[in-house]
């Protein structure tokens, strides 16, 4: 089994460990125990889950590093002392401090690494994020939505940049996919069914999905393939599957010729989706289906305008009985 490519030098001091245990994990007594444990651990996931997992270690590897320690000696006040570097430092892609969705989500991995090197793979005594307090997650996504007005600037800016940039930006803009979704889907996933065009997209958890599509994504979609029937759908320069980082800093450019507001990402668009699409009048339980949440509270999160109180079931409630009460005979 290949080796986890952690992008972190891990040249602090070695643990000791039992020979037995460490022996069961993929590589040889030459790669470090670290790599060996990711190793076994991220192989039980599907692919997208496992490159978001092994992005959290690699960035868990590269703050240990900064310390000198390595990070299967690392204690719990160094885990927290990383949550503090997230929390108030900018961070490199987004340019302003994580948000506790994130830092949650970060320490959730960690903590599923750590138990599997417990109570797996038996090669560690003590996982040093079990006791770290967990940051109180708003029932409202910190992600940065964009109006219509703001979309509609996004995608002229996409059409004049060129077949790709539009076809992707009107993809996330009109089905809400994740970046992941997106970019993971090959040409023979875009097809028919029940006369609908369609894109097959893998979900969290490697779950496949059929994802209706309107006209302008359609139209996009066909222009950018021009005819091409295999591969990626989506194709770097070098005729390679499009990488998640360059197009998330080609959106990044997209929208600052856009006059977009900073620190929008790809998730803005999956946001500005929910949200737009709620305001329409879209029923909860279709946005959640088509965003593929297994909670509908999570879809719930990506409404801004729920506590609208134009839309409050009271006025509805009141015109109705009024109503009724205004029918009534006299007696």
């Amino acid at each position: 089994m290949t080796l986890v490519p952690i992008a972190a030098a891990l040249d602090a001091p070695l643990p000791t460990f039992r020979a037995d245990p460490l022996g069961r994990l993929p590589g040889t007594n030459d790669d470090d125990p670290f790599l060996r444990l990711a190793a076994g651990w991220l192989v039980g996931y599907p692919k997208n889950t496992a490159t978001a997992y092994r992005r959290d270690l690699e960035g868990w590897a590269k703050w240990c590093s900064s310390l000198g320690v390595h990070p299967l000696v690392a204690e719990r006040h160094h885990v927290d002392l990383w949550v503090r570097h997230l929390t108030t430092e900018p961070q490199p892609r987004t340019e302003r401090p994580a948000s506790p969705a994130t830092v949650a989500r970060k320490l959730s991995a960690l903590s599923g690494f750590y138990d599997y090197g417990v109570h797996d793979a038996e090669v560690l005594t003590h996982s040093p994020v079990a006791s770290v307090r967990r940051p109180k997650v708003s029932d409202e996504s910190q992600a940065i939505g964009l109006t219509a007005d703001e979309l509609k600037r996004l995608l002229v800016v996409a059409s004049a940049h060129s077949g790709r940039s539009a076809a992707l930006v009107t993809l996330l803009t009109f089905c809400g996919l994740r970046i992941s979704e997106a970019l993971g889907a090959d040409v023979r996933d875009y097809g028919y069914d029940h006369g609908h065009r369609v894109l097959k997209v893998t979900r969290k958890g490697g779950k496949a999905a059929r994802v209706a599509l309107a006209p302008p994504v359609v139209r996009a979609l066909d222009e950018y393939l021009d005819g091409r029937d295999g591969g990626p759908l989506f194709l770097s320069a070098s005729g390679g599957r499009y990488g998640y980082h360059v197009a998330y800093e080609q959106l990044g450019r997209l929208c600052r010729s856009a006059g977009l507001p900073k620190g929008v990402t790809p998730h803005s668009l999956r946001h500005s989706y929910a949200t737009e699409s709620l305001r329409l009048g879209a029923a909860l339980q279709d946005v959640q289906d088509a965003l593929g949440h297994a909670d509908p509270r999570t879809t719930r999160r990506y409404d801004r305008s729920r506590n609208n109180l134009d839309r409050s079931p009271n006025y509805l409630l009141a015109s109705a009985l009024t109503a009724e009460a205004d029918s009534l005979p006299d007696t």
